[in-house]
């Protein structure tokens, strides 16, 4: 019986740990997303420029 619960309970951690990691790899794509359209953008207006490059 003891067996039962505790094999529940390691798929329930399971379950919980990998719902945990896919959100947090969309998350993650979320981020490299919002990064790459900042960079263009910043790209594009021209701030990233040196002083030098002025």
């Amino acid at each position: 019986m003891y067996l039962g619960l505790d094999v529940d309970i390691h798929k329930l951690k399971a379950e919980k740990l990998r719902k945990r990691k896919n959100e947090a790899g969309g998350d993650l794509d979320s981020l490299n997303t919002d990064y790459k359209k900042l960079r263009l953008s910043i790209r594009t207006v021209g701030l990233g420029k040196t002083s030098e490059q002025w």
